[in-house]
């Protein structure tokens, strides 16, 4: 199993929100390194859920792949504010991994607190906090649940 780390605005979506639609595919993402780490995911991996864009931005919430890469729908249509016209059905640019709630840390860990621990100082977050999707050590995983008291 791998661990990861997702970034959303708490505005766009939340981890209440994945708490209420039980499931949803990881939209939007249009940063070739993101991507990469979505091609990466396999079903059954784990992944923090990370409000960025907040007050404080903090690690909220657990989440885990339920399906693996595929092309994101999004880039085909027209209408969407995700659309890439350089993108083909035969060679699409972009791709979603679909995600489930599995649940909420009892207490958010901000970013501020992942930079002062000494533990994380090699996290990708702390060092690259612009990042949407990153990878997670399974040692960071370990010590972020035990900060967000998450069992």
């Amino acid at each position: 199993m791998a661990y990861w780390l997702l970034k959303s605005e708490p505005s766009v979506y939340s981890i209440d929100d994945l708490k209420r639609d039980k499931s949803t595919f990881w939209e939007g993402v249009r940063n070739y390194q993101a991507r990469n780490n979505l091609r990466a995911m396999k079903k059954g991996d784990r992944a923090l859920f990370y409000h960025s864009n907040a007050a404080p931005a903090a690690v909220v919430g657990i989440a885990e792949i339920s399906k693996a890469a595929y092309p994101d729908p999004t880039q085909f249509l027209r209408s969407n504010k995700y659309f890439d016209g350089k993108s083909s059905k035969e060679n699409p640019r972009w791709s979603v991994v679909d995600i489930r709630y599995i649940g909420r840390l009892k207490s958010p860990v901000p970013l501020e607190a992942l930079k002062k621990a000494g533990a994380l100082s090699k996290m990708v977050l702390v060092n690259n906090s612009r990042l949407s999707v990153q990878p997670v050590s399974e040692s960071e995983w370990k010590i972020v649940l035990e900060m967000g008291d998450f069992r």
